[in-house]
């Protein structure tokens, strides 16, 4: 019998899996989506470029909208449900961008993918609801490794499957999310009873409403904010690490995979063994600041390292500033009531994904604006150095914020 606080083996599996599948499903497009855009426009790559940030933007911008409204209603209606039917809904919508005839039909696609996707919080509020406080940074930290696990291989995999039709990574990914809602279905008990859920109010589930919330409590709104200046900071190698290790180092595509792999590889290992000693040892407190220190030095050693060897020694600093995010996500989990759990992962993904809109732009124009720059020395550098800035901030923000007293469960 599943008891909360007590999660079966098979519920907490389940969580996992979702991690693992959510990202693999999503890093299996990583290679195809933009040669199918670019055969749907006849191979014209300006246009295909054009119409990839915009599905980029427009997947971000639905997860920021609809993740505080999914997660009022997993308060509302309990997490299983939202769960499952964001899975099955994920599964169907590949199929539609499996069988999309044209562009205008795979950008519904992306859409509806945002929204199905801003499902993920919800089990983040399932563990919230089934682990102690003591416990849940380690929970959070195992699931961070589930998803950087999932897309470490989605990519791979993606590429191998493409070479057999540009269209099976979606049929694939489309089948992961089916059969795994269809697996909780059978083993995924309701975590959050009846006498403890909230009623839904529109005013309270949307972006505004998640924002009150997280400035309803003053280690809420400086968590809040640090996570902010931690998403958009973090956000620098997805917008610019391609294009930089190729023109500083001249690295080849095979290079270049292997650099990511290998990062992905360092923060697997420290969101999954890192986390529980180092909450054990520093508490949460010190676990994020650990975490954002060691993203600092890992973007600064970026910024400077004027050789291909100099940049690879920060692959480990920056795989450790993995631990921060469940630290922090923790002590917010610990601060609010167990039915606001959905409304607060459902906030936090908002911040999230705002973070996700606007690093992309900031980072791509802060690289031009160093190239530009290129007679002074390290100039090249810049979107990292501005990256570390904002770590900075995060950690001051964050410091201030978790004051020990609130720490206490």
């Amino acid at each position: 019998m599943f008891r909360r606080n007590n999660p079966s083996q098979a519920a907490f599996g389940f969580i996992l899996i979702t991690a693992v599948l959510d990202t693999l499903a999503f890093g299996l497009l990583v290679p195809v989506l933009p040669k199918l855009v670019l055969t749907l426009e006849g191979g014209d790559t300006t246009q295909a470029a054009t119409l990839l940030g915009l599905f980029g933007t427009a997947w971000a911008l639905m997860q920021f909208f609809a993740s505080p409204v999914l997660g009022a209603l997993s308060d509302r209606f309990g997490r299983r449900p939202v769960l499952l039917l964001s899975l099955a809904g994920l599964g169907l919508d590949y199929i539609l961008m499996a069988v999309a005839p044209n562009v205008a039909w795979l950008f519904l696609g992306r859409l509806v993918s945002g929204v199905t996707s801003a499902g993920f919080p919800t089990a983040m509020a399932y563990v919230s609801d089934t682990t102690p406080p003591d416990a849940r940074a380690k929970r959070f930290g195992q699931i961070g490794a589930a998803w950087s696990f999932g897309f470490i291989i989605g990519p791979a995999l993606g590429g191998l499957l493409a070479g057999v039709d540009l269209r099976a990574p979606f049929w694939v990914a489309a089948g992961l999310c089916l059969l795994n809602a269809a697996y909780g279905f059978f083993i995924l008990p309701e975590s959050l009873p009846r006498e403890k859920r909230s009623s839904f109010k529109w005013r309270n589930a949307n972006v505004f409403g998640a924002l009150a919330l997280l400035h309803s409590t003053h280690i809420l709104l400086g968590i809040a904010l640090a996570m902010l200046f931690l998403r958009i900071g973090d956000n620098v190698n997805q917008a610019i690490v391609v294009l930089y290790v190729e023109q500083r180092y001249a690295w080849t595509n095979l290079q270049t995979g292997l650099m990511v792999a290998t990062y992905g590889a360092c923060s697997l290992l420290a969101q999954a063994f890192l986390v529980d000693p180092a909450v054990k040892i520093l508490g949460h407190r010190g676990t994020f600041v650990l975490g954002l220190l060691s993203g600092v030095v890992a973007w600064t050693i970026y910024a400077f390292a004027s050789e291909g060897w100099m940049y690879l020694l920060g692959i480990p600093f920056a795989g450790a500033l993995g631990i921060a995010v469940p630290a922090m996500q923790s002590i917010a989990a610990n601060a609010v009531d167990e039915q606001q759990h959905g409304k607060l992962q459902g906030a936090l993904a908002t911040i999230g994904a705002f973070g996700s809109i606007i690093a992309p732009i900031l980072f791509t124009q802060v690289f031009n604006i160093g190239n530009a720059l290129a007679g002074v020395p390290n100039s090249i550098g810049l979107p990292y150095m501005l990256a570390a800035a904002l770590l900075v901030v995060a950690l001051i923000i964050g410091w201030r914020a978790a004051k020990p007293q609130a720490l206490k469960p």
